[in-house]
């Protein structure tokens, strides 16, 4: 039997399912149609969204709907997770103990990939640092292949004429990762989040770890120690931060009386000259030059995107500037720690009017008090979990409560004055109350520029 026939005979004896049809669905079932792989799809759904589109683009794929139970997919050889279901699922374990392989798209294109990749996660600031870093890329003439968890499924972006990939990863897709080795990695930070998904943050911590396995520079955020990696042999490490760092490592420090972002002693931008404003803007652009720096991009490159690049929609985005107050949508902001740094990068003494609520996700708000305190003159709750973090916050700020985005914008603006923010940045999950963090922060700039 020729090499050719035994190879078609092992694929073609290879089960495989596909779970869930979504965005990230379809990037697996189109990569596995290219390859001519086979597959069965099975979605826990009755009718999931994009189901007509699916049907249309695979009408020989066999589709399965509807709850699955223990033993459903032990019959396969490979099942692939669509990063939104829990791997802790008894109907996964119950295959994984059957010897099956289970894994998701980000497995599917390490094994596949072989162009240099910059890997970036973190509970706050990914999509922002990729962005960064993408651009980077650009400007120094890279062709760039972005994605991930931000915009285009990491398998969609496969092409033979990319010279780089920078991915944002999210911990669900790297729970199931084996074989993704980055020229450059990092976590950019960590707090509690998912941890209706998560049992504890040593569940949480141990996932977004992964992103280190296999990368040769590890990038950690050296003020948060939950993100210092272990280095392995032919391993090395780089930090970036907000205060004066070592020798090889990103920071601040004070050059004739100015704020710069250095390497160790060198210089390489004033913070004033960083379209990006707030102190974790700062911590973000440095821990990008960080990555850049790994694959080659100049100075030069690093400095004009710095001074460039104003941001993402909803991410401590300025929407208006109304009565001399200035309204930010930082409607992205989904957990504690995302606020914080909102907060910490925003505040000047009490001049903020905050607006925060929906679903809490199991997180505990705590980490809150001392910000608000010191920062926010009036906090506007809204959505499911509005009396959890009143319970909480009660003794920090005064509180009122919003039925809609339009009443807290209105309580908002009746709260603030000349020279205050008003801050969209809610700490929660906003399916409560919206289609997602974007309707929520388009429902924003929509009611502030209502007032006018």
């Amino acid at each position: 039997m020729r090499l050719a026939e035994v190879t078609q005979l092992i694929s073609t004896d290879i089960r495989r399912a596909l779970i869930g049809i979504g965005v990230t669905g379809l990037s697996v079932a189109r990569f596995l149609q290219s390859q001519g792989r086979e597959f069965d799809v099975y979605d826990s759904r009755d009718n999931p969204p994009g189901l007509d589109v699916f049907k249309k683009e695979f009408p020989g794929v066999q589709v399965h709907l509807g709850a699955l139970e223990d033993g459903d997919l032990c019959g396969y050889s490979e099942v692939i997770l669509s990063p939104g279901i829990d791997p802790k699922n008894s109907w996964v374990q119950s295959a994984l103990q059957a010897g099956v392989k289970v894994f998701g798209d980000i497995e599917l294109f390490a094994q596949a990939v072989d162009k240099p990749v910059i890997a970036i996660t973190g509970s706050n600031a990914k999509s922002t640092v990729t962005s960064l870093v993408a651009e980077m890329a650009k400007a120094e003439g890279f062709n760039v292949g972005v994605g991930g968890n931000l915009g285009t499924a990491a398998l969609d972006l496969l092409e033979e004429n990319v010279d780089l990939y920078v991915l944002e990863l999210s911990s669900f897709q790297l729970e199931l990762v084996g074989s993704l080795a980055p020229v450059a990695a990092c976590v950019l930070n960590l707090s509690a989040d998912h941890m209706d998904r998560y049992a504890s943050m040593l569940e949480y911590h141990a996932a977004k770890q992964r992103i280190y396995k296999k990368a040769e520079r590890l990038i950690f955020n050296r003020e948060d120690e939950l993100t210092q990696p272990l280095v392995q042999d032919g391993q090395t490490s780089l930090s970036f931060g907000l205060d004066n760092p070592d020798i090889n490592d990103f920071g601040l420090r004070q050059l004739s009386g100015e704020t710069w972002l250095v390497r160790g002693h060198h210089p390489l931008i004033a913070a004033d000259d960083v379209a990006l404003k707030g102190s974790h803007n700062h911590a973000n652009v440095l821990a990008a030059m960080a990555l850049a720096e790994a694959v080659g991009i100049s100075e030069s490159a690093m400095k004009k995107v710095a001074r460039e690049f104003a941001g993402l929609p909803h991410r401590c985005q300025l929407v208006s500037r109304h009565m001399s107050v200035q309204w930010i949508d930082d409607s992205k902001a989904t957990n504690v720690g995302a606020v914080v740094a909102a907060l910490e990068g925003l505040g000047l003494g009490k001049n903020i009017v905050l607006i925060a609520g929906g679903q809490a996700k199991g997180q505990k708000f705590d980490e809150l008090k001392s910000l608000i305190k010191a920062h926010v003159k009036q906090l506007v709750l809204i959505g499911q979990d509005a009396d959890k973090l009143a319970s909480v916050l009660q003794d920090c700020a005064p509180i009122l409560f919003a039925v809609s985005m339009d009443a807290a914008v209105q309580v908002a603006a009746q709260s603030s004055q000349a020279g205050d923010i008003v801050l969209l940045s809610p700490a929660c999950a906003s399916f409560d109350m919206f289609n997602g963090y974007e309707h929520r922060g388009n429902e924003f700039a929509r009611a502030v520029e209502a007032l006018v």
